[in-house]
């Protein structure tokens, strides 16, 4: 019950910062609408409705005010995130051994900026993404994007990209607790970096080519970055038996060292061992004045 009420504050402190997050956005909505809108309004296919001015299509009666929620979601997000990162992460940190949080204020000092890293990127390629995607528009056909559309976009493009960024420091610190050892992660280093432009193509809204590679190569390079500190690590810690090359159902040569000096001599069977002589049972008519010397 302590860990799940442990649980619920930090899930209310990370909610609560989120909203203090999104009251900030409602306030500033215009600067910051400005902002998120550049990308798309630096296209040619934004004047294509009205010349010389960026256009975007709001079709429904309450898209008006989604659109200021949106936009002020996607700025809480951002802003509140060492708070939210903060938590996760002291939820964790309990279980971890003394050694290993010592690790606990290096991650949290790597684990925001690498976020917001994600969500910059995401941020500047979203204009190449979101020029190839509209390049396919046939001739003669004018392109127009409603608000909602392009805010999904938005986000999921800065959530997908912030969230990629903190995959290679969660290796980490599997690596560390002894979950995660740089042999196996060795062993599949070619299959994991497929898997990561394969994520790259899914994961992408658009699903361009650019837009993959973009979000692909920097996972690559942080993958490469933590396989790297993995490897140093395991090699600074003192070596011992290495049994990871037996099968689960094979026996190791844990207590096979019969050299001790409380093992059995093979030589000599147990039926040569002297035997201890018993006490010699005492005479219960034995008085007192026999007793006395």
């Amino acid at each position: 019950m302590a860990h799940l009420r442990e649980l619920r504050n930090r899930l209310v402190i990370a909610l609560l910062g989120l909203i203090a997050g999104i009251v900030v956005g409602f306030i500033f909505f215009d600067p910051i609408w400005k902002f998120v809108s550049a990308p798309y309004c630096g296209l040619p296919q934004a004047q294509e409705l009205r010349p010389g001015q960026c256009t975007m299509l709001i079709l429904g009666v309450f898209d008006s005010f989604f659109v200021n929620l949106k936009v002020a979601a996607m700025f809480g997000l951002v802003v509140s995130s060492p708070i939210w990162l903060w938590q996760i992460w002291g939820f964790v940190t309990p279980g971890l051994y003394r050694n290993e949080k010592r690790y606990s204020f290096l991650f949290m000092l790597l684990a925001v900026p690498l976020f917001l890293a994600g969500a910059a990127l995401a941020y500047f390629v979203m204009d190449t993404g979101l020029s190839i995607l509209l390049g396919f528009a046939p001739p003669g056909t004018l392109t127009g994007i409603t608000i909602d559309e392009y805010l999904g976009y938005a986000l999921i493009m800065l959530i997908v990209f912030g969230i990629s960024f903190e995959l290679p420091l969660l290796m980490v610190f599997l690596n560390i607790i002894g979950v995660l050892p740089h042999a196996l992660v060795a062993k599949h280093r070619r299959m994991v970096i497929f898997i990561m432009f394969v994520f790259g193509a899914v994961a992408t809204p658009g699903g361009d080519p650019f837009t993959m590679i973009a979000l692909a190569l920097p996972m690559v390079l942080l993958f490469a970055l933590a396989e790297g500190f993995m490897y140093l690590r395991e090699r600074r810690l003192p070596k011992g038996d290495d049994f990871s090359h037996l099968s689960d159902d094979e026996a190791s040569t844990l207590g096979d060292d019969h050299s001790g000096p409380s093992s059995l001599d093979d030589s000599s069977p147990l039926d040569e061992v002297e035997p201890v002589p018993a006490p010699a049972p005492i005479d219960s008519r034995t008085t007192d004045a026999d007793r006395a010397p």
